[in-house]
């Protein structure tokens, strides 16, 4: 995490009182939505997407492609250390899991497999994020 002095930290029961029960297991617990279900998978307004943990500004609308992943694909995150990776071996599978750079919250993963210019896919848990329109 880039600065630490706007990082937002809570205890576990915090977190519960905050959040959703469906918004805790995907941002604190790390599941996954079911794909082609997310409210923002098919959004294509202009503005700005935040981490529904705490609000911190993650992408730009002009990121946000369609992968076909079934889920919300960004090629490159709004700002360095607006997201920060941690490395995931979870279900016998090497992936790169995408966090929240301000709470640590989980967001999704990054994989290589995306469009230029970076050829980077992040691909997003729509629950882990709020749209905020332009204007």
């Amino acid at each position: 995490m880039e600065n630490t002095k706007d990082r937002v930290e809570k205890t576990e029961e915090e977190w519960k009182e905050l959040l959703s029960p469906e918004e805790y297991e995907v941002l604190r617990k790390k599941g996954t939505e079911r794909a082609w279900t997310g409210s923002l998978l098919n959004n294509k307004e202009k503005g700005i997407y935040e981490c529904s943990a705490c609000g911190n500004a993650l992408y730009k609308s002009d990121a946000k492609y369609d992968s076909g992943s079934g889920w919300p694909s960004f090629y490159q995150p709004i700002s360095k250390g607006a997201v920060v990776f941690e490395l995931d071996k979870t279900f016998g599978m090497i992936r790169t899991e995408v966090k929240c750079g301000k709470c640590n919250s989980h967001l999704g993963h990054m994989f290589t497999d995306g469009p230029q210019p970076t050829g980077e896919r992040y691909c997003m848990n729509s629950i882990s994020m709020k749209f905020k329109k332009d204007g």
